[in-house]
C-alpha cells in the first residue's frame, strides 16, 4: 500500500517505479543528496567486463570519504521489491560475495576504477580534494582490499532480508539494505532513505551492554579473508588482555568483537589489512599513552587505528585502563 507525505498543506505522493532503470536513475542523479556530500558515485557498469566482477555488474560504486583516514568502498545494486529474492536478488548478490573473494578480479576493478577517474577530470578533482596530497591509485586499492560493502538500494523491504543476514554470514557482513522512496508534489521532491545513510556508514554503535542476537557469531566469522598477520596481531592483544583476569569474555557480534567483564570495555573492528580498535575513553586522556598510533575523537570513544605491530605495549596498556574503569 502506497504511503503519502503531508507538508506545508501539501499532499506529497509516493512514486511507483514501474522499471529498474528509472529507480536506479534517481539514485545516480540523487547520490550526493542520499549519502552526503563527502561520497562519489561512479556509474561506469558500461565499462567493466562481467567477468570482472563473478559474471554480474553492480549498478554502481560508491566511495565514502567521511572518515578521510578509513574511506568505504560500496558495490551499489538497485532493485525493485517485485523482483523476486530467490530467482533474482539473491543470486546477483552472491556473485558479489565471489568477487570480494577473487583477488584477480578485484585488481581488475582496481585498475578500471583508476582509469576511468583518471580520463574524467572532474571525477579526479573530487578525488584530490578528498586526497589531498594522496595517490588515488594506492587510496583505491586500499579502500577496495579493506573496506568492502554491498549496498542494496531497493523500493520495499522484504522478509528475506532478515532471515538471510541472520542465516548467511556474507549476507550479514556485506550488505547494507536501504529503503528508498520518493515523493512528489508540484514538481518539488521529497526522498526518504530507511535508515540514513549517515548510519550505516559510520562504525556500529557500540554497547556496553551485550547484544541480543539469534543468531551466533563467532571470532572466525571477523577472521574470513582476512590478513593472517592482522589475525595474529589481534590475538597477540586478545591473548594479552585475557591474562589480566580469567573472567574476560570474548563476546562476537555481528559487526565487531568485544572484550566484556561487567560490560564491554574494549571493541574489534578487523578489516582486511588492519583493525580499529575502539576504548570508552576520552580522547584527552588516551592520546598522552598512544603516541605511535592514529587515533581519532569520537566523544565517549576513542578510535585507534592498527596497520603493524609496532608498539603494541601501547594499546595493551590503554585497554588495560578501559578494563579499569568499567569496575
Amino acid at each position: 500500500m502506497k504511503s503519502a507525505i503531508y507538508m506545508d498543506g501539501k499532499r506529497f505522493a509516493e512514486t511507483s517505479f514501474t522499471t529498474e532503470e528509472d529507480f536506479e536513475r534517481e539514485v545516480k542523479e540523487n547520490s550526493q543528496t542520499l549519502f552526503g556530500q563527502k561520497t562519489i558515485y561512479l556509474d561506469i557498469k558500461n565499462k567493466i567486463a562481467t567477468k570482472t566482477l563473478g559474471n554480474s555488474i553492480p549498478d554502481g560504486f560508491l566511495f565514502n570519504f567521511k572518515n578521510e583516514d578509513d574511506p568505504e568502498f560500496y558495490l551499489v545494486e538497485v532493485e525493485l521489491e517485485k523482483h523476486d529474492f530467490d530467482g533474482h536478488i539473491f543470486p546477483q548478490i552472491k556473485k558479489f560475495f565471489t568477487f570480494f573473494k577473487n583477488q584477480k578480479g578485484r585488481d581488475e576493478l582496481i585498475g578500471k576504477l583508476f582509469e576511468f577517474i583518471k580520463q574524467n577530470p572532474q571525477t579526479e578533482q573530487k578525488f584530490k580534494e578528498f586526497l589531498g596530497n594522496r595517490e588515488i591509485y594506492k587510496t583505491i586499492k586500499d579502500v577496495v582490499e579493506n573496506n568492502q560493502n554491498i549496498l542494496l538500494i531497493i523500493d520495499e523491504n522484504k522478509p528475506q532480508f532478515e532471515e538471510t543476514s541472520d542465516t548467511i554470514t556474507e549476507w550479514a557482513k556485506f550488505v547494507r539494505v536501504e529503503i528508498l522512496k520518493k515523493y512528489t508534489a508540484d514538481e518539488k521532491n521529497i526522498f526518504v532513505l530507511n535508515p540514513d545513510f549517515e548510519e550505516i556508514s559510520s562504525v556500529e554503535q557500540f554497547s556496553p551492554e551485550p547484544e541480543k542476537s539469534e543468531t551466533v557469531y563467532t571470532e572466525n566469522f571477523h577472521m574470513e579473508g582476512v590478513d593472517q598477520f592482522i589475525i595474529s596481531i589481534y590475538n597477540e592483544i586478545k591473548d594479552r588482555i585475557l591474562e589480566i583476569d580469567t573472567n574476560i569474555k570474548i563476546n562476537p557480534t555481528k559487526y565487531y568483537i568485544s572484550l566484556r567483564k561487567d560490560k564491554n570495555f574494549v571493541f574489534f573492528n578487523i578489516k582486511r589489512k588492519k583493525i580499529w580498535v575502539s576504548v570508552p575513553i576520552p580522547y584527552n586522556v588516551l592520546i598522552n599513552i598512544v603516541k605511535n598510533y592514529k587515533t581519532y575523537d569520537r566523544g565517549n570513544y576513542t578510535d585507534i587505528l592498527i596497520e603493524n605491530n609496532d608498539n603494541l605495549e601501547e594499546i595493551v596498556k590503554i585497554i588495560e585502563e578501559a578494563y579499569k574503569l568499567q569496575n
